[in-house]
């Protein structure tokens, strides 16, 4: 289930005794937790709810509070932070963990108790036997990033339950300043609202004021420049990110990075799959690629193979020389332009 429906269950009926949270988007990571602790009677928090961190803490700990009986209330709320040792990573932690505690308990959890394990990963080792366990016993609940339409719908649902409304554009903007990220969006939904508090319509020049284009955009706009070959605009924005105290290399491994991404793209699409299959195998947000996909097809492929061997010979040159580096650039787009024909 998704956070949403998690908050309208626990708002409805009786928590389930186990759950696993698992999924990279910290807001939603946030918005799960924050519904778990509404359980819990604020009076009855410091008492009844235990949150243990598995990078610090040894699982048994958390476990024992597990097993315990509420004190002077209903329930209890147990959170297992960070359980590294459901993922197939290596531990970069020395925490002795007890995990047949663990599976122990998943066979009897305490009917008092709401165990809940935060996992902020993209996936568990659904190999491991502990693991196979937890999914017989927990109801899982998704903090993956959200799609771009159900980005959209959430950021809608929060601004009509604050009594405010968007004018035409502000959210295509919203959107585009922010990758479609939902954590970027409701962090910048708070500053929109109050700007907008009098009226109570967020505007799209209120966005474009208030809301910082993301790095990324920014780098789209540089490459949509680069092959258009309008070099005094590629030059402005280049000069305008390094301003904003991006280092000369970080930037150029962006572009390198956005180009290399631009011609898988363009390969894999060629091959009939779709944004969401692009997304899955090349491990982006779908944003990304559906912004990807509208720029690759406007271009040919030689000028984004030719635009990302220049740019790697230009990264060469900043790490071997001392050449400023606006002039590497402009060289890179001099000898970009000449190869047009």
């Amino acid at each position: 289930m998704d956070v949403a429906t998690l908050r309208q269950q626990l708002n409805g009926q009786a928590p389930a005794m186990v759950y696993v949270v698992l999924g990279t988007q910290g807001i939603l990571q946030q918005q799960a937790r924050d519904a778990f602790m509404g359980l819990i009677p604020e009076a009855e928090r410091v008492m009844n709810v235990g949150s243990y961190d598995m990078e610090t803490t040894p699982l048994a700990t958390a476990i024992d509070d597990a097993m315990s009986a509420p004190f002077f209330g209903e329930r209890r709320l147990v959170l297992i932070n960070k359980p590294y040792f459901l993922t197939g990573s290596p531990a970069k932690v020395k925490v002795n963990h007890d995990l047949d505690a663990l599976k122990s308990y998943l066979e009897h959890p305490e009917p008092s108790t709401v165990l809940v394990l935060m996992a902020p990963y993209e996936k568990l080792d659904n190999r491991k036997g502990l693991v196979k366990e937890l999914k017989k016993v927990a109801v899982e609940v998704s903090s993956a990033p959200l799609s771009e339409q159900d980005a959209r719908h959430q950021v809608e649902q929060q601004l009509l339950s604050d009594g405010y409304r968007l004018a035409n554009g502000a959210m295509d903007e919203l959107v585009r300043r922010t990758n479609a990220d939902y954590g970027l969006m409701m962090a910048n939904l708070k500053k929109l609202e109050l700007l907008a508090y009098q009226t109570k319509q967020i505007s799209q020049g209120d966005v474009i004021g208030l809301v910082p284009q993301s790095l990324d955009e920014n780098v789209f706009d540089l490459i949509t420049a680069v092959l258009k070959r309008d070099q005094a605009q590629a030059l402005d924005i280049y000069q305008q990110l390094l301003e904003t105290n991006h280092e000369p290399l970080q930037l150029n491994a962006l572009l390198v990075g956005q180009f290399r991404l631009l011609i898988q793209i363009k390969v894999l699409s060629s091959r009939g799959l779709s944004q969401g299959t692009l997304a899955s195998r090349l491990k982006v947000h779908p944003y990304r690629v559906k912004i990807g996909m509208q720029t690759a097809r406007r271009f040919q492929m030689n000028d984004l193979v030719r635009a990302y061997l220049g740019l790697i010979r230009c990264e060469k040159a900043l790490k071997t020389t001392a050449r400023d580096p606006e002039l590497l650039f402009q060289l890179f787009m001099l000898q970009f332009a000449k190869k047009a024909g």
